[in-house]
């Protein structure tokens, strides 16, 4: 029997980044779960995980925008970095939390065939309570896509399909998909995920004309990437404009900022100064406050350390 759905809390949201890769490999991923946990017994909003499926050596291609990277960036593991795929993950830290949402950003969607994905995201969605989130992009490795099998060139072409083909299996009883390269009709798939509509998307991306079509047809959010995730704030104007040519609006639509950081002198971060800035980010439209800050290892004391950063965030934000 699945859990009773969990309501989503309103934002703005609280969320961290779980961190499910390191370099070298650890004696346990534990300290991840127990992260995990005491998110969850804090308050935070989100946890939110990252991908990759496997690695070339080519890694300086991270830092080269024109094929999807961003300037001056740099991965934070080599090649043989161990990365946690990121639903398995996520459904393993299911099980162990009630309340917080559970996101990817991003999952290189366009690497899983659309119907398995789209069935795997559901069956999580169902056993979770309706906890899900789904980032996606297209990456920046053309190894990756050439390993599963797949063109680097169309990946965005790619990404639209699975998307396309995820939406329809969620919300049609009876399904059927048309495209120059999958086609199926007639086609029953179920559990459907608890949340109405589907699991909802977020988009990532910098905004050019082909990443402001996806959020126009598939997202509920967006992911800036790049230069945007420096100030995704003045993207809005140009999202609202291609949403209301659909007859969407801004209204429910969230976008995801950094949380901004700032340091004491004991070298921890500095939870009242940190949130400061937060207000006027709200007030401009970001809904998502993406935190990367060290968790003491001890449980209780993640717990109160966390919990501190959710009572500092939500007095800046008006939350209760």
């Amino acid at each position: 029997m699945a859990p009773p759905t969990v309501a989503s809390p309103p934002p703005p949201w609280l969320s961290l980044h779980l961190g499910n890769f390191l370099a070298d490999e650890p004696p346990s991923w534990q300290p991840l779960f127990d992260r995990a946990r005491a998110a969850d017994q804090a308050g935070i909003d989100k946890l939110i995980v990252s991908d990759h499926v496997v690695y070339g050596e080519n890694l300086e291609a991270y830092g080269r925008p024109e094929l999807g990277g961003t300037e001056g960036g740099k991965q934070p593991t080599g090649p043989d970095g161990h990365w946690l795929e990121p639903l398995t993950t996520l459904s393993v830290i299911a099980g162990m939390t009630s309340t917080v949402r559970l996101g990817t950003g991003i999952l290189i969607a366009a690497l899983r065939r659309p119907v398995t994905l789209a069935k795997s995201l559901s069956t999580l969605d169902v056993l979770s309570g309706g906890r899900i989130d789904l980032g996606v992009g297209v990456g920046w490795q053309r190894e990756e896509y050439e390993a599963a099998g797949l063109s680097f060139d169309g990946r965005g072409r790619l990404l639209d399909e699975t998307l396309a083909v995820c939406q329809t299996l969620w919300r049609e009883r009876v399904a059927e998909y048309k495209s120059d390269t999958l086609e199926f009709q007639k086609i029953h798939m179920m559990p459907k995920p608890l949340q109405p509509g589907g699991v909802p998307i977020w988009v990532s991306g910098t905004l050019n004309q082909r990443v402001i079509q996806r959020i126009v047809r598939f997202g509920r959010g967006w992911i800036p990437w790049g230069p945007d995730a420096k100030g995704p704030q003045n993207g809005l104007g140009r999202i609202a404009e291609a949403l209301s040519v659909v007859g969407r609006d801004l209204k429910g639509f969230k976008v995801h900022g950094g949380l901004p950081m700032v340091m004491g002198a004991d070298g921890k971060p500095d939870l009242s100064r940190s949130m400061a800035a937060v207000p006027a980010l709200a007030g401009a439209g970001i809904t998502d406050f993406a935190a990367r800050f060290a968790v003491p290892s001890d449980f209780n004391e993640a717990v109160d350390f966390l919990s501190g950063a959710v009572a500092a965030f939500r007095e800046a934000v008006g939350r209760k």
